[in-house]
């Protein structure tokens, strides 16, 4: 039945969105369920990363977000905290070849305050050798907060005496070179956006699922799930003519 249901899809020309991002929930209910240390979820998490954005940016999509840490996270327990710090080094490490075997660009949103000298300079390394990259984006949601984001923009808004438009106003966001997100996915039936890209998410379709983000990192059935879902949205962005497709 899986097979069929691949096939079907493939022959099928099919609307995706341009930018589609991931809040990436439910790491330690996921190893909880499972009589494991709540730890060993987030190295779940991450398995089979490169598989997923490779899938996903087969089909068309070209630019993806995951957020992974929020500036809330920092009040997790000492121990939670550093484990996730050395997996975000250590994560950072295997991008780097990947953002040169599939010609990615990556990108690093969020403060690098509070973060590890070894993990900021990894952002940054991450980042300037990934620049010149065509083949699409994979954006990282790290020590990140929308509403932060936003009172930083201002203030660099104020400091240059910018008066400012939409469209010039996103020249001071950290995210301002990324394109709107056309789809946010969030895991583990949680129902909110949680501070997570404020602006970009203006006019997106949202969709909320019940399995824990481990899951859904290793399933493409759950990823093709994800873009037959956005297939079938009505988007207008405010006018009566259905739009399916990023910003037009």
């Amino acid at each position: 039945m899986f097979t069929l249901f691949k096939k079907r899809s493939s022959l099928t020309p099919q609307i995706v969105p341009q930018h589609i991002a991931f809040i990436c929930d439910g790491n330690r209910r996921w190893a909880e369920k499972r009589g494991l240390p709540p730890l060993a979820g987030h190295k779940a998490g991450i398995a089979n990363f490169e598989n997923l954005v490779d899938w996903y940016m087969a089909r068309g999509i070209s630019t993806i977000t995951f957020f992974i840490f929020s500036t809330e996270n920092w009040n997790r327990s000492d121990e939670e905290v550093k484990f996730l710090m050395d997996l975000f080094c250590t994560e950072l490490e295997k991008n780097m070849k990947h953002a040169i075997e599939k010609n990615l660009r990556y990108r690093i949103i969020g403060s690098r305050d509070r973060l590890p000298v070894k993990l900021a300079k990894l952002c940054d390394k991450l980042e300037r050798v990934s620049a010149e990259n065509t083949g699409g984006t994979v954006a990282f949601a790290l020590n990140y907060g929308g509403r932060a984001e936003i009172v930083n923009a201002v203030n660099a808004a104020i400091d240059a005496q910018s008066h400012v438009t939409e469209e010039s106003f996103e020249t001071f966001l950290d995210t301002g070179d990324l394109l709107p997100i056309d789809l946010m996915v969030r895991t583990s039936n949680e129902f909110r956006i949680s501070n997570f890209l404020l602006w970009k998410l203006a006019y997106a379709e949202l969709l909320f699922v019940p399995e824990h983000w481990p899951d859904l990192v290793k399933s493409e059935r759950l990823w093709q799930y994800t873009l037959d879902e956005y297939a079938k949205r009505n988007r207008r962005f405010g006018g009566g003519k259905k739009k399916n497709y990023s910003g037009k």
